[in-house]
């Protein structure tokens, strides 16, 4: 054994100067009339003390407390349905949701009183808020007693409701992003410190603060699942981005939006650059299997019921069910299996409800401004809508199944999703959210903090709150809303706050076209507040600033689209390599 005076401490490795923080890399700029380097945007000054010096350990702990702060603030402002009869809103719909699910059996979960916020989730979801209500009921039995609860405003159930979300977001939503960013950084060759920027940027996105901790929801679930699915397939895993996949699409059915992009890589890592038939039966096999064991509690919950003699007799038959050319044997064993689960599609798929919802910045509310939709037969605008956004998310699926690459997935997925939002059927503004997360995700990558790539995923980010404001303005978010939203704009160095990505030093900064059609975009922002604010909108056109809203936010997104799949393409090099790194 060596003696103690022949022991030599371990040498830390030497960090060479400039290969944390570069002009190349976007975290730093250079001035020439100085021969100084300075931060590039507040958000590297910010993290500047941890570079090279401090432990992950330290660095992460500190941003997760940070950006709770944010979070929990944002929280104690208003929420959707406060004290607004007679439906209350999107608090009371979660809050009903936990009711039901505690107190009635798993039967009648999707047929319980469907006109006050019957439960038009996924299974995932069901599961979540059963949970989440027998946590509840514990506390105090009066937020989620049957029948007698509804519109609830108790301040300590609202305490206890954003606690959820918060709890629910750290448990799956951050852990999914830190790990997913340290594997991508590993791929796209980014250093430590510059993922701990990317992940300060992309957890304090304005979106998902306002709309999960501010008008109150659990997106952050279903994106943390499909942040995973993305992690798993970056490390070589697509077993397990199957499981994750699963779990996203069980959680909302919203996570349809990335289903084509997964289901393209999938099939083109099993035929390229060798067919693997093995791999292929592998992701099948597991695929159905994770629906199965998706599915398997409810099932055997209905399985109880029946065997406590729970009958199914006065329950509707769901319309699918009618529509089958088959007569229903009522008294079978396994009709009442059937009976819920079509009426649980039913439910998650509601195809009678419309074109779109609300005002919402995609081409068919736009169309229907000026050419009433309404005119036509629903399944001729079904149709149309399948054509249309079959010919939106073609191109960005075609490349990444011929050019099945990792780094290409957070491009995929975002070009998919913008797709699915501009021109699907049954859309929500909430819905911004799906392509804004791989999108900021790109943050995380080689040219992330370039200013480039961050002035194009700041534009989408504040272009997609940004039309989500009459939505917020309803719940009484409007000082969260511009705190929050001025605060992302300050530390990434975007406008209206700074115009550091669009200076004409920044390296590999935006070409003259872009300039124009960002700054364009934004001074169309600005003003539209300010014509909100001050001139309220004629008597015989009520919805006349929301309408120009959406509007204005297609436009835009439609721009977002192009630029995606214009970078999928570049970075795919499927029609040979990019000449030029200006965007």
């Amino acid at each position: 054994m060596a003696s103690p005076a022949a022991h030599k401490p371990r040498r830390r490795r030497k960090i060479e100067e400039g290969s944390l923080a570069h002009v190349t890399h976007g975290t730093l700029d250079f001035d020439e009339s100085t021969n100084a380097r300075k931060p590039a945007f507040p958000l590297v000054a910010f993290l500047w003390p941890a570079k090279g010096t401090v432990s992950l350990w330290v660095t992460i702990p500190l941003i997760l407390m940070a950006v709770g702060l944010f979070r929990w603030t944002v929280s104690l402002w208003g929420y959707s349905g406060y004290q607004s009869p007679p439906m209350h809103g999107d608090f009371e719909a979660q809050r009903h949701w936990m009711e039901i699910t505690k107190h009635l059996p798993v039967s009648q979960w999707y047929f319980y009183d469907l006109q006050w916020w019957g439960l038009d989730y996924p299974p995932l979801t069901a599961y979540h808020s059963w949970l989440l209500g027998v946590i509840g009921s514990a506390i105090d039995p009066e937020w989620f007693a049957l029948n007698k609860s509804r519109g609830l405003d108790d301040p300590h159930l609202k305490i206890y409701m954003r606690a959820t979300v918060f709890v629910s977001e750290y448990l799956a939503y951050v852990p999914a992003l830190i790990v997913f960013l340290r594997r991508y950084a590993k791929t796209e060759g980014v250093n430590i410190w510059e993922g701990s920027i990317a992940l300060v940027a992309i957890l304090l996105q304005p979106g998902t603060i306002l709309i999960d901790h501010g008008h109150f929801q659990y997106n952050t679930v279903m994106l943390g699942f499909a942040v995973a699915t993305q992690s798993s397939m970056v490390a070589g895993r697509p077993l397990w981005g199957c499981v994750f996949f699963v779990g996203a699409l069980g959680f909302k059915q919203m996570a349809l939006f990335y289903a084509p992009a997964v289901f393209a890589y999938l099939l083109g890592i099993c035929l390229f650059p060798k067919i693997n038939i093995v791999r292929f039966l592998s992701i099948a096999l597991v695929t159905v299997a994770a629906f199965a064991v998706l599915y398997l509690p409810f099932l055997l919950g209905i399985a109880y019921d029946m065997y406590k003699g729970i009958s199914s007799k006065g329950l509707p038959m769901p319309p699918l069910m009618e529509s089958l050319p088959i007569r229903w044997d009522t008294k079978a064993w396994y009709y009442p299996i059937i009976l819920q689960m079509t009426q649980s599609v039913h439910r998650i798929f509601p195809f009678s409800r419309g074109l779109f919802e609300d005002k919402v910045a995609n081409i068919w509310c736009t169309i229907h401004t000026f050419h009433k939709l309404h005119r036509y037969p629903q399944q001729l605008l079904q149709r149309a809508a399948l054509l249309a956004t079959t010919a939106a998310i073609l191109p960005p699926c075609l490349i990444i199944f011929f050019k099945p690459k990792k780094q290409l997935l957070p491009l995929t997925f975002a070009a998919v999703s913008w797709g699915f939002f501009l021109c699907s059927y049954q859309v929500h503004e909430k819905n911004v959210l799906l392509p804004l997360m791989p999108m900021t995700l790109l943050l995380g990558g080689r040219d992330g903090l370039l200013p480039s790539t961050r002035a194009w995923v700041g534009l989408a980010n504040m272009l997609g709150i940004w039309t989500m404001f009459p939505l917020l303005k309803r719940d009484e978010l409007r000082v969260p809303y511009f705190v929050i939203t001025l605060l992302w704009a300050y530390l990434l160095g975007l406008p209206p706050v700074s115009f550091s990505a669009y200076h004409e030093g920044s390296q590999s900064g935006l070409n003259l076209l872009s300039k124009i059609l960002h700054l364009n975009i934004y001074v169309a922002m600005v003003g539209w507040h300010v014509a909100e604010a001050f001139y309220p909108p004629p008597a015989d056109k009520p919805d006349l600033w929301v309408v120009a809203n959406a509007i204005v936010g297609t436009g835009g997104f439609g721009i977002c689209y192009l630029w995606c799949l214009w970078r999928l393409v570049t970075k795919s090099e499927i029609l040979g390599k990019a000449k030029s790194k200006t965007q």
